[in-house]
């Protein structure tokens, strides 16, 4: 297992139990001559104020504040940014090793399921406010509902059948409480983590005075939200009821929140400011936590030797590990691949190829495990194809493929058991091109290992790097017939891993026909259906079947899954939580004085 801990099998034991209702150029500016060498993640004697600097992902820049997504800019930091600004009303909390979504941090209280699981109820807590005093009710809520019902094709969260799809109504009930009438009845576990996880309440007193309709208010709002380089300055985005405000985000990335005076939740700030900080690649990122320069970073894996010098320089190490898998994503509509990567037997040589135990071992020097298939590895018994070039070889031959000239080329075309399927062509080179976020030694090493396994069958790989806001904004779902559906065959973004659930880690964003994270625009029956049993059914089972069964489907090529970061967090810097979920709480961190060891 190498640095991965055994968290993520504490917390699929305990949601297995059903227990998971409860039911992300400046150095660090710490308190100075401050360095704690003694360890510790809580206790000490506080002290108040000081700035923290935190290293974002490599080639990662924030660039979406509205708290709505758009398609291709669905990266973690930017969410997790926006719920410091905005506060959901039900968001995941680690609980010991379970997830939980009964947070302190809720701007709800815990949702009450009736009329069986066709009706919930929901309670605002008491006393929350927007900065400039105006309180937080229904109707905040009621306008974030009414902006995703009246212009759900736009945001990046929609699935068909889905939010906002089945509440037939909004029912409010006075200023803190609201009833949602279903369409039918939900697992009410699901429901809580999948649904209702994407409800925010948004200023509408601010950002729609004049009343305008969901589609006019929406398209403004838009209108402001692609203007990047004025997310600092903006009036609109200085209406907020988290714990941050927003003091510089420049167009590099870096990002300066400092506290909300006007907030009125429990866990109120002790820093006087938290940087969030962009870097083009993991080294220049070790180079600058080596000097001091960032209070919570991260260590390249290539690096983990060195971290014995980090203890002794007051650094704790602590892996943080995500609730998430990794993959490949594979363009079925591409014009001209795209009938190769539709056949089942392709994909499955394809999958025989990647080497996931040797390169989580190699590459990432153990901070890394295979990805099992589309749940978290636990819930699954093993790689469902693992690694075997000889078989992978022979299944291509046995479809009609024969090398020529050192590449594989279709010579039996047409459909078949024995050719090489509907839509390829006979003479068809097997040549892919792949596009892959740049910034980290261990993707490019991890993309070349995949690129010579390939070419030992004849698999010929093209890889070209792009920053990771590029990768996301082009590996996007398409239709065959749009231009940009040929610019992209396959695609990754899983430094840090690709997709992380919400507690119930069902499939209905990512592999649904039409949902609006399947990138590849995957569509399988079956598949829809075990996902619905996933939505519907309180039975354990559900879960466990569609996992077992979409991962020997392959919607995707499974890969390594890392853990999020191996992160380096100042000794002195405390209440950190490395969520599996990728929230930040930088509300809960504090420096303390030199000598005041953690308990």
């Amino acid at each position: 297992m190498g640095l991965r801990t055994t968290r993520i099998r504490g917390l699929l034991g305990r949601w297995a139990a059903t227990a998971l209702l409860g039911l992300p150029a400046l150095v660090g500016c710490g308190p100075a001559g401050n360095v704690v060498t003694e360890l510790g993640t809580t206790g000490g004697t506080p002290v108040e104020g000081g700035t923290a600097t935190m290293a974002l992902p490599p080639a990662s820049t924030p660039n979406w504040i509205f708290p709505i997504g758009a398609p291709g800019y669905l990266a973690s930091y930017n969410s997790a940014i926006q719920d410091l600004l905005f506060l959901r009303l039900f968001t995941p909390a680690q609980k010991g090793d379970a997830l939980t979504m009964d947070s302190p941090r809720n701007l709800a209280e815990m949702p009450r399921y009736s009329d069986h699981h066709t009706t919930v109820s929901i309670t605002l807590k008491k006393g929350y406010a927007w900065s400039d005093g105006t309180p937080v009710t229904t109707r905040d809520v009621k306008f974030w509902f009414d902006l995703i019902k009246e212009n759900k094709r736009e945001w990046a969260g929609y699935s068909p059948k889905l939010m906002p799809d089945d509440v037939k109504e909004f029912e409010t009930v006075d200023d803190r409480t609201f009833r949602l009438r279903l369409d039918r009845a939900y697992n009410p576990t699901w429901f809580t983590a999948n649904e209702l996880q994407d409800f925010v309440a948004l200023p509408v007193h601010a950002w729609n005075p004049g009343n305008e309709s969901p589609r006019r208010a929406f398209a403004r709002l838009m209108r402001h939200a692609e203007q990047f380089s004025r997310f600092a300055t903006d009036p609109l985005w200085k209406t907020v009821d988290g714990p941050w405000r927003i003091e510089k985000w420049t167009t590099s990335g870096q990002v300066s929140l400092v506290p909300n005076r006007a907030y009125r939740g429990p866990d109120k700030p002790r820093l006087d400011r938290v940087v969030l900080k962009p870097f083009t690649t993991a080294d220049s990122e070790f180079n600058v936590l080596r000097a001091g320069g960032v209070d919570y970073g991260y260590l390249p894996p290539a690096v983990m030797a060195q971290s014995r010098q980090f203890k002794e320089r007051g650094y704790r190490i602590d892996p943080w590990e995500g609730w998430a898998v990794t993959y490949l994503v594979l363009n079925f509509h591409h014009p001209t691949v795209g009938a190769l990567l539709r056949q089942d037997y392709l994909r499955q040589a394809l999958q025989r190829l990647i080497d996931q135990k040797g390169i989580s071992r190699v590459i990432w020097h153990g901070s890394a495990a295979p990805t099992r298939g589309p749940v978290p590895a636990g819930l699954l018994d093993d790689e469902p194809y693992p690694y075997d070039p000889g078989r992978a070889r022979t299944l291509l031959a046995g479809h009609g493929w024969a090398e020529r000239d050192g590449t594989l080329r279709c010579v039996r075309p047409g459909p078949g058991t024995d050719r090489c399927g509907a839509g390829v062509r006979g003479g068809q080179e097997l040549r892919l091109s792949l596009l892959s976020q740049s910034g980290s030694t261990e993707t490019s090493n991890t993309m070349q290992a995949v690129k010579s396994d390939f070419a030992k069958a004849g698999i010929v790989l093209d890889v070209r790097q792009q920053p990771l806001n590029t990768v996301l904004g082009t590996t996007v779902p398409c239709e065959r017939t749009e231009p940009r559906c040929a610019q992209w065959q396959l695609g990754f973004f899983g430094t840090q891993g690709s997709w992380y659930f919400p507690p119930d880690p069902s499939g209905e964003k990512i592999f649904a026909s039409h949902a609006p994270s399947n990138m590849g625009s995957w569509s399988d029956p079956e598949t829809d259906r075990l996902i619905r049993a996933t939505e519907y059914s309180v039975e354990p089972a559900a879960l466990r079947d569609y996992g077992r069964t979409v991962a020997r489907r392959l919607p995707v090529l499974w890969m390594p899954n890392p853990a999020y970061q191996v992160s380096a967090i100042r000794n002195d810097l405390r209440g950190v939580d490395q969520n599996p979920t990728l929230s930040l709480a930088p509300q809960n961190w504090y420096y303390v004085k030199k000598g005041g060891a953690g308990r």
